[in-house]
Order: structure tokens, then C-alpha cells, then sequence
């Protein structure tokens, strides 16, 4: 099981300068590294790459940065989805220029969009139409294409992995378009995590494995001994905390993280670790 943390636990933004998180990870015991990348994050693909060679890291990448104006694969406008293919297509190539492993996020639609009307009756199959492309890009570098549903407040299109799912059929199943699970967001959407992950099956890649207000794992509400007895039932390998380190002056608050549960990456990082691993390895 690859197990590892987002940047964002520890820093606001990736770049050349930041490449010893790669072996502060890996002190902690990660052995992944999930990175948020975008039009403001310029860095220099080949020293990231060494430097996650260096600390027998993976990577996996996110659009968490800046995007293209409007740009969303799901959109009206045809422009807006060729920016958003166009933009998910160039990470795709970062991602293989790092090593990554997986391009992972809200990929179908446009994170923070969340229309508050019934969707138009072509609005998944317009997504499904992009993703079909950018899967069969991933396959040809060897990534995997991970859609990651986001709770109603972050998108009105892909809420649940049952809706996940049903996008990936629409895209014809492609072998390389997976779904990623992350608690903080269902929590909203599902009551049952567990019956959720194994309909996933074999299309569940991963686990972003936060409690429900953004903590550390193991005090909130999620039923974590039901989740991970789940998720031992499917091919998933892979489990990351996710969060905004909130002492980073506003960082947090930009985010709308507005509770101070995440102020030390390498403490949430150890507490998390001490949870899951007996959960991993029961």
C-alpha cells in the first residue's frame, strides 16, 4: 500500500525550492507525495523528479492550482472544455515528466462550480467525452487517471463514487480512469462509506483519508474500522492525508479551512500514521 500526504499539510505551494519535502516525507514514514500543480506553479520537472528518486518517494499530482478561466471539461462552451482538456492533458505530461504515478482530482468538471440548477441532460456525457481522451493519454505514459467526487459544495456534477462510476462507463471503462475516495467530502454525500467503497470495487484507486472537519484521522466521525475493512477488499494502493496547514498565515482560510486543525504538517502526519497503520495492517 502506497501511503502518503499532500503538500499542503506543510506548504502553500510547490516549487524548486521545496524538493527536500521529498525526504521529510519520507523520514515520517510516507512513501508518496502528493503534489497541487497549476498555471501559478512553475518548477523544474527533472529536479523534482531526482529529488523523489533520491528519497524513494512517489508522486502523485493534482490540479490545485491555478487554472485556465473557465476552463471545464463539462462546460457549455466547447472553448472552456478544449482550455480544460488542453490544461489536464499538460499535467498529464508533468506528471510522467516527474515519474508520477497518478493525475488525480475533480477532473471532470471545474472544483469550486457548483450550480445550484438541475444539470442539462449532456453535461456528464460532455465530461465523459474528455476524460475518454485524457484517459487514453494517461494510459500511453502509464498513469492512472484518478476522479475524485467532491461534496455539493464543491461541484453539483460528480457527488458521489456511484456517480463516479456511472462517468467512467460513460467513458467506455478505460483502463486507466480509476476513482479516488476522499472521506472529508463524502461526509456530506453518503451514510454508508463502507457499502460505498465496495460498489466502487475494482475501480477504486485510492483514499484520501481525512476526518470531518479536515483533522487527523481516528476523532471525528468517519467509522474508520468499517472504511479500511472495505477498502482491503478492492485493488486500492493508495491512502494520503489531505489538509491545509493552518498556520500558515490565511493559507487555511483562503481554502476554507476556518478551524485550526492542521498546524503541524509532521505532527499530523506522525498522529495519522500511528491510526491507520494498525487499521492497514489488522
Amino acid at each position: 500500500m502506497n501511503v502518503g500526504a499532500h503538500i499542503y499539510l506543510w506548504i502553500e505551494r510547490w516549487s524548486d525550492r521545496e524538493v527536500g519535502l521529498c525526504a521529510r516525507a519520507r523520514s515520517l514514514g510516507l512513501n508518496t507525495l502528493e503534489l497541487s500543480v497549476g498555471l501559478d506553479v512553475p518548477f523544474d520537472a527533472g529536479l523534482t523528479r531526482r529529488a523523489a528518486n533520491d528519497a524513494d518517494i512517489n508522486l502523485v499530482l493534482g490540479p490545485g492550482g491555478a487554472w485556465p478561466e473557465y476552463a471545464d471539461l463539462a462546460a457549455d462552451d466547447p472553448t472552456h472544455r478544449r482550455a480544460a482538456y488542453d490544461f489536464h492533458r499538460g499535467i498529464i505530461d508533468q506528471t510522467a515528466a516527474v515519474g508520477g504515478l497518478a493525475y488525480a482530482g475533480a477532473l471532470y468538471g471545474r472544483p469550486g462550480k457548483s450550480l445550484r440548477r438541475q444539470p442539462p441532460a449532456d453535461e456528464l456525457a460532455r465530461a465523459a467525452d474528455g476524460l475518454r481522451g485524457l484517459a487514453a493519454h494517461a494510459a500511453a505514459a502509464g498513469i492512472i487517471l484518478a476522479i475524485e467526487p467532491m461534496s455539493r459544495f464543491r461541484s453539483h456534477l460528480v457527488n458521489t463514487p456511484a456517480q463516479a462510476v456511472r462517468l467512467i462507463e460513460m467513458a467506455g471503462r478505460p483502463a486507466s480512469l480509476r476513482v479516488l475516495f476522499d472521506t472529508y467530502h463524502m461526509v456530506t454525500e453518503l451514510r454508508d462509506f463502507s457499502a460505498a467503497i465496495r460498489e466502487t470495487g475494482d475501480l477504486l484507486w485510492g483514499l484520501h483519508a481525512c476526518e470531518n472537519d479536515r483533522g487527523v484521522p481516528g476523532s471525528g466521525l468517519v467509522r474508520w474500522p468499517e472504511v479500511f475493512a472495505a477498502l482491503k477488499e478492492t485493488p486500492a494502493d493508495y491512502v494520503a492525508f489531505e489538509g491545509y496547514n493552518t498556520a500558515l498565515g490565511d493559507f487555511g482560510w483562503r481554502r476554507g479551512m476556518f478551524q485550526n486543525v492542521s498546524p503541524d504538517g509532521d505532527a499530523f502526519v506522525r498522529e495519522g500514521l500511528g491510526f491507520i497503520n494498525s487499521l492497514l495492517h489488522s
